[in-house]
């Protein structure tokens, strides 16, 4: 019994069906409903911008908070959201082991902001970035005894402060790792002592 395949299609029929950033983008419906950044790809206007442009926070705490969004996603969903302005690397062509390693690296990351921080400062990440809970909704999440606007400005205020620890903590690491190679360009080797008699 013979086997029969697939007809190929042509390059003209593939780029045809390749959809650009634009039409992959949200739908008219859900730009309708939610206010979007002018980022690519659009994201909604989430509490970190609204932080930011509150000037609650920094542009480097907002930095950190999109790089470990970044992270998150691309070691629990296993993909990467690329800009408009990304230009493809034809050095390095990533098989599955090494694409499965660098995923490890940026749960690594995720992990190690876990630990430094703690665990509620990790949900509170999560809620904040992942979940893009308003802060009215984590506030009744977290503080469901007390009320909807105080519960607001505690966690709006808690988020602040973590968006801030976060940055500070991406900045020191920089920082160590910046000494530690600098260390190891500026280590000589010491010369051998000799016993003279």
């Amino acid at each position: 019994m013979a086997k029969t395949r697939k007809p190929r299609t042509s390059t003209a029929e593939t780029s045809a069906t390749r959809r650009t950033l634009s039409e992959n983008g949200p739908t008219s419906e859900r730009r309708a409903r939610s206010e979007f950044v002018g980022t690519a790809p659009p994201r909604v206007l989430r509490t970190v911008q609204a932080l930011l442009l509150a000037g609650d926070i920094t542009q480097p705490a907002a930095d950190a908070a999109e790089r470990w969004y970044r992270d998150y996603v691309f070691g629990y969903c296993d993909y990467v959201e690329f800009s408009d302005q990304h230009l493809t690397s034809t050095l390095t062509r990533h098989d599955a082991v090494s694409w499965q390693l660098v995923r490890a690296r940026a749960m690594a990351r995720v992990t190690a902001v876990r630990e430094a921080l703690g665990l509620c400062a990790h949900q509170r990440l999560r809620m904040l970035l992942v979940d893009e809970l308003s802060f009215r909704a984590m506030g009744e999440a977290l503080f469901p005894t007390i009320s909807a606007s105080s519960s607001q400005r505690k966690i709006a205020a808690q988020c602040a402060l973590l968006l801030e620890q976060l940055a500070a903590r991406e900045e020191a690491g920089r920082k160590a790792a910046k000494a530690s190679r600098a260390g190891k360009n500026n280590a000589a080797p010491a010369p051998a002592l000799t016993e003279q008699g």
